[in-house]
């Protein structure tokens, strides 16, 4: 299994850094990633969600820390290279964003 895409989208909080998208093979996307800068650096967080107890629950994430460590060095270096050089701030990326979550949502 190989990473095809990574997208990222960097904002501009104290700890999280920005969000990503990874693709899969040309054929399977897996949506807000996080980009958390930590007290040993960034580190990239799986999607979660947040459970009853007030606990969370990643919904994707990888069985093994190769695949990991894969997912991390190539999300990481997406977004260094899109924090250097400006890509992945313009307002039409975070639209196209929001817009592909709503489809998401009404095909559920």
């Amino acid at each position: 299994m190989e990473i095809t895409d990574v997208r990222v989208f960097p904002v501009d909080e104290e700890k999280l850094k920005g969000y990503a998208t990874i693709t899969f093979d040309d054929c399977f996307v897996v949506r807000d990633l996080k980009i958390i800068n930590g007290t040993n650096g960034l580190f990239v967080a799986m999607p979660s969600k947040k459970r009853k107890d007030g606990t969370y629950r990643d919904t994707a994430h990888p069985l093994n820390s190769e695949m990991r460590n894969k997912i991390e060095s190539k999300v990481l270096d997406a977004y260094r290279q899109a924090a250097e050089g400006g890509a992945g701030k313009g307002e039409g990326e975070g639209e196209e964003v929001e817009g592909e979550k709503a489809e998401s949502d009404t095909e559920s």
